[in-house]
């Protein structure tokens, strides 16, 4: 799983496609609520609903002890971006979330999921100093979501005896685990099996379409590399996670061996290590990063680059979330991740 620090804080036939399939994750499952926050969208439950209320009791295993869900929860709290992300692609609005925005703008993918599921906005807690516990047992959920957070050590005692927990079954695991993974566990705790393997097979979709509309990725090598305050990072070595390039048709270069998760910084005099077909580049912490999208730009080394020559060279832009999204993709920003990025990396095979 890509692990970049968070920051502080489509066009043609090939667009629509993936807007479907996009819209499709975020439709799965989603139906209407009454004014009891009951599902409705028919005149009796199906078979599939039926099924999952008669899963529960659910209990499952975790790192910190075992967790038991009675009966199919109806109110979820949330204790990261991610967790949040998990509940609103299964056609959840949590009770309440961390504010992961600080006040700021709420990302595109997680907007367009609130209006299709007729939220204005989230109710959040500032968790500027962690979990605020209290916040969440005033709101009285019926299970707390923590598949995506680093946390859960300190959290964990804190959280139970308000609601059951739902996390992983290894602490390694919050650095580790795919977001499909997550994604189903959460979904079995929640009765939402169903939904998830639906969101799941739609996010694939939407990959697949955009590989299939744009051939000319197919084989082509990429380095992406971070700026981080203290050096340029080699984000895509050799034991990374494929991710979303790979997904797309792109491969690793053969200078990706030389770089591991412990071993990832390239000075300023060795930039030739970032040469490829496609070089990406992303700046997500600004003026706090070790340089400057200009200062790199004008070094004569970065100059002499054939991928720069030949403007094989693009940004992945931060301020649109875009960047820490492709560095923590989930259930709900995985195919915007797509819509995203996919003009990019045309543009740049393309040299425009």
């Amino acid at each position: 799983m890509n692990r970049l620090a968070r920051p502080f804080a489509r066009r043609s036939t090939a667009r629509t496609l993936i807007a479907a399939a996009a819209c499709a994750a975020l439709l799965a499952g989603c139906g209407g609520k009454d004014d009891k926050g009951e599902k409705t969208g028919g005149d009796k439950p199906s078979a599939g609903a039926s099924a999952a209320e008669a899963a529960f009791p659910v209990t499952l295993t975790n790192a910190w002890g075992k967790t038991e869900v009675k009966k199919k929860p109806l109110k979820v709290a949330t204790v990261s971006d991610g967790d949040t992300d998990i509940a609103l692609a299964l056609g959840l609005v949590p009770v309440i979330t961390p504010d992961a925005e600080d006040g700021g703008p709420v990302p595109e993918y997680k907007q367009r999921a609130l209006t299709k599921l007729g939220a204005g906005k989230l109710k959040t807690y500032d968790d500027t100093d962690g979990t605020d516990y209290e916040a969440i047992a005033a709101e009285a959920p019926d299970v707390i979501l923590g598949m995506n957070t680093w946390s859960m050590d300190t959290d964990y005692a804190k959280l139970s005896p308000i609601a059951p927990v739902v996390t992983f079954t290894d602490k390694a695991h919050s650095d580790t685990l795919t977001w499909q993974e997550r994604l189903k566990t959460a979904a079995k705790a929640l009765g939402l099996s169903a939904e998830a393997e639906k969101v799941i097979a739609a996010n694939e979709k939407a990959t697949a379409d955009a590989a299939a509309a744009h051939p000319e990725f197919k084989g082509k090598t990429y380095t992406y590399a971070v700026v981080h305050p203290e050096q340029i990072t080699f984000m895509s070595y050799a034991d990374q996670d494929p991710g979303v390039f790979e997904q797309l048709g792109f491969k690793k270069t053969d200078k990706a061996k030389n770089y591991k998760a412990d071993k990832n910084a390239v000075s300023l005099e060795n930039l030739d290590e970032l040469e490829a077909d496609v070089l990406l580049m992303t700046y997500p912490f600004g003026d706090n990063g070790l340089l400057s999208a200009k200062e790199l730009e004008s070094n004569k080394l970065f100059q002499s680059l054939q991928v720069v020559k030949g403007k094989h060279y693009a940004v992945i832009p931060s301020e649109n979330t875009l960047s820490s999204a492709v560095a923590y993709p989930d259930a709900l920003s995985a195919p915007w991740i797509v819509e995203k990025l996919t003009p990019i990396l045309a543009g740049a095979v393309a040299g425009k």
